[in-house]
């Protein structure tokens, strides 16, 4: 750890940042209680494990010294929504956005231990959340407390956090709206898109958006015994295997009719920063385990992490799945299908563009129905904007780098939610790592990085920035 000479006078910032490392073992500890809290938000069964989420951040955010909190209820999950002024009248606002939910745990057997029990193991901090995004929250968390008590806070700060993020956000857009003058800032800094690898802080300038669905194949009116109908009836898993394989062309792009039509092309300055990308191939063999990479062959993996829409197959099922066998035509089979979307393309376009594929593709054997489970649209913004300036000038004086700018793969619906209702633009960035296993068993945050996040949040929001 880097400690400060005694005879250096330090000014408010640096003071800041002393105090932050002196105590960099009661933030862990803080960080290991709050992802002790299941809040699973696409599990019915652990709604009031995510109303205690949401109580408990709102309670943090009251003893770190907010001037005002508020729980605002949804429909769904409810919004914790808080205020903590700058001294200076004139300072400018900025607000922090975070989510306090997480992804289920399944397949818990291939956890190594307890998902909501953390765990310290070579320098990570391993539990369900504790990368996405419950250690990107306290890390603003902690810093605005830290420069609170130095009296060092340059910036008045408004916290958003929800949770409903992993399931599409699908109230926020309202509680925005409803609620507009408690959220309205100048800039959002959004710390949900983590770092493009070890020791490279990153900005983060566009999200692919989100279109997720529910399929499901229907044949007979019961299972039927395999030995009696087999060869007469359509079995709905073969059906649904079919028309799945029939969602990409051969060259990987996805075969929806109309799926490309309002999609942006990338110019030279965006094949320019994706090459100057710190990503190669054998980053991301390594980082999936896979035996070779899939996709268009047009673009770059880089570009097609972040500047193409793809279509993904997140579940699959029917018939029978237990243990031993059972010979049967299933009645129904299922698909959860996702699309990730870039810039120009519209979720609700593409529920259209899925039901007219199914509709010229499905056959007379069998009936269909989609379902829309969640949508949101994609986002890209200015990275020269003063406020990227500001942070990657925070981000260089931590890391003693300069950061890298990319698109982010992912989607985090509230950055075109803010944009479209308030007008307001976003910083994305964040301290999570390609190799944390967000999404899957043994998700993880390497600690020191997350540590040099807190310092980082402190440069940006203090008084004597960076």
């Amino acid at each position: 750890m880097i400690r400060f000479p005694p005879e250096v006078v330090m000014n408010k910032t640096d003071e800041a940042v002393r105090r932050a490392r002196e105590r960099s073992g009661e933030h862990l500890a803080l960080l290991k209680e709050i992802v002790t809290i299941p809040s699973v938000s696409t599990d019915p069964e652990r709604k009031a494990d995510v109303a205690r989420a949401a109580v408990w951040m709102n309670d943090k955010l009251v003893e770190f010294g907010a001037n005002e909190t508020k729980i605002i209820a949804t429909p769904g999950h409810p919004v914790v929504w808080a205020e903590f002024r700058a001294s200076e009248p004139d300072a400018e606002t900025i607000l922090l956005y975070g989510h306090y939910d997480v992804q289920p745990v399944d397949p818990v057997e291939l956890w190594d231990t307890d998902p909501f029990t953390p765990t310290e193991r070579d320098g990570r901090l391993y539990a369900r959340g504790a990368s996405d995004m419950k250690a990107q929250v306290m890390a603003c968390l902690l810093a605005v407390r830290t420069l609170v008590e130095s009296n060092a806070l340059g910036m008045t700060v408004r916290f958003l956090l929800e949770g409903e993020e992993e399931i599409g956000s699908p109230n926020l857009a309202g509680a925005i709206e409803a609620n507009a003058d408690l959220f309205r800032a100048a800039v959002c800094l959004n710390l949900d898109s983590g770092m493009v690898g070890p020791g490279i802080p990153s900005i983060r300038y566009a999200l692919r958006g989100l279109a997720y669905f529910d399929l499901t194949i229907r044949g007979p009116s019961r299972d039927l015994h395999s030995g009696g109908f087999g060869g007469v009836v359509h079995n709905p898993a073969q059906a649904l295997a079919e028309l799945i394989a029939g969602m990409h062309n051969a060259d990987g792009s996805v075969a929806l009719p109309g799926f490309y039509d309002r999609v942006r092309e990338i110019d030279a300055e965006e094949h320019a920063r994706a090459a100057a990308v710190p990503v190669s191939a054998e980053d991301l063999l390594a980082q999936s385990g896979v035996p070779a990479l899939w996709g268009e062959k047009a673009f770059t993996p880089v570009e097609r992490i972040g500047a193409r829409p793809t279509l993904e197959i997140n579940g699959i099922w029917g018939g029978y799945t237990g243990a031993g066998a059972k010979t049967v035509i299933p009645a129904e089979a299922h698909a959860k299908i996702s699309t990730r979307l870039v810039p120009d393309q519209r979720h609700s376009d593409v529920h259209a563009q899925l039901a007219a594929y199914l509709t010229e593709n499905a056959p007379p054997t069998v009936t269909w129905e989609l379902r829309q489970l969640a949508g949101g649209e994609a986002f890209i913004c200015d990275p020269n904007s003063s406020y990227h300036k500001r942070f990657a000038a925070a981000l260089t004086s931590v890391w003693n780098r300069e950061p890298v700018f990319s698109r982010n793969g992912g989607s985090v619906p509230v950055a075109a939610d803010l944009e479209q209702i308030l007008g307001m633009p976003s910083v994305l960035s964040g301290f999570a790592l390609p190799d944390d296993r967000v999404h899957s068993p043994n998700e993880s945050q390497d600690i020191a990085t997350w540590y040099q996040g807190i310092e980082a949040v402190i440069r940006f929001l203090a008084a004597e920035s960076a």
